[in-house]
């Protein structure tokens, strides 16, 4: 045999041997695989993840808002930026002088803002202009107050304002002071059909109770009964 045809030999068996190689495992094309995360839609998952942190800021938005105004308290009462519903009645009082009834401030107790017109927060113990005379006790919760820490919350409320303080005392009734011959008479109605008795307490310990009405007279004159007093529809 030539060395021609054994180098011819050789070459055609390479080649054969080469293309049983490329049919075997080490030859076959890896299977194409899809990409992970392929498909999925990212604009729902960006929307939601929005929603989410929107929804956890107004939660704390609304937690804020609710907080009281440490500074504003004053005889354990605060003022807060709602009004409450745990504890709600309400009492009157009428302060006599020269023997005309005076009414209270309207918004005694309600604190605004710089515009004169939204409320920055109202005391558990506070008057509406739509109810002259009455209380409004509105706490958060069961507790009693009395007529002294309503008129310290109107004086806190009055002097914070630019207005005059409010007393009451020996010789105060709001701004009238006591002089000469005047003395002070409180009588207590407690709407259980006994009518306005007389009080000779101190009157800044008097509880307020639910329809009481508490009338304090500069007297003289002396107003015997005192006058009467209704209280609005609803209240």
């Amino acid at each position: 045999m030539s060395v021609f045809y054994q180098s011819v030999m050789a070459t055609k068996s390479r080649a054969k041997a080469a293309a049983g190689a490329g049919k075997g495992k080490a030859g076959r094309r890896p299977p194409v695989r899809a990409k992970s995360g392929a498909g999925v839609p990212l604009l729902p998952i960006v929307v939601g993840g929005i929603l989410g942190v929107l929804a956890i800021a107004m939660v704390g938005l609304i937690v804020y808002l609710q907080r009281p105004t440490p500074s504003a308290s004053v005889s354990g009462i605060s003022c807060d930026q709602l009004e409450h519903a745990t504890v709600h009645y309400h009492a009157a009082l009428q302060i006599v002088y020269q023997g005309q009834v005076h009414d209270l401030p309207g918004d005694l107790g309600i604190q605004k803002d710089s515009t004169g017109t939204a409320a920055k927060c109202f005391y558990w113990l506070h008057v509406h202009a739509q109810d002259p005379n009455v209380i409004h006790i509105e706490a958060p919760s069961s507790k009693a107050f009395t007529l002294g820490q309503f008129f310290d919350v109107w004086n806190k409320w009055s002097t914070a304002n630019g207005k005059d303080p409010q007393l009451l005392d020996e010789t105060h009734v709001s701004t009238f002071a006591l002089t000469g011959n005047q003395k002070m008479v409180v009588y207590i109605d407690l709407g259980d059909g006994k009518g306005a008795t007389v009080y000779t307490g101190d009157p800044r310990q008097i509880p307020l109770r639910s329809h009481e009405v508490i009338t304090i007279e500069v007297t003289p004159p002396d107003v015997n009964p005192p006058p009467t007093f209704t209280f609005p529809s609803g209240l």
